[in-house]
């Protein structure tokens, strides 16, 4: 099997998951393992289902993500993609957006997908 562009994977992954972060939240628990970890504005979630509630939880329904930037790097384990992803988040009912960042670390399955290993989400102020 020919190895994986880095680029293609970050694009088609950030794609999908704004998408589906956008309309249907619950949906992004089956990106995660039980080892994934996401930071989320500084507190850390272990494991798939926590980060699942975690996200279904936020204090806000729809929204809508505006992607900027798309930058990924190749990493370990073979295979693994960093991605780092800036854009604004625009809320239901808000006028303004928000500024943010958010880190991937992608691992490639044996079945020939990707798992979000890690997940780091930050709010840019000022």
């Amino acid at each position: 099997m020919a190895a994986m562009n880095p680029d293609a994977v970050a694009r088609a992954f950030v794609d999908h998951y704004y998408t589906t972060f956008d309309v249907n939240r619950a949906g992004l628990g089956s990106l995660y393992q039980e080892g994934s970890m996401l930071t989320f504005e500084g507190q850390q979630v272990l494991g798939s289902q926590n980060i699942a509630a975690k996200l279904a939880a936020l204090p806000f329904g729809q929204c809508q993500h505006k992607v900027s930037t798309v930058d990924c790097q190749p990493s370990g384990p073979p295979g693994a993609v960093l991605v780092f992803v800036s854009g604004a988040l625009k809320l239901s009912g808000e006028q303004h957006e928000l500024k943010f960042s958010q880190m991937f670390h992608l691992v490639p399955t044996p079945h020939g997908s990707f798992y979000v290993a890690n997940d780091i989400f930050r709010l840019n102020y000022g």
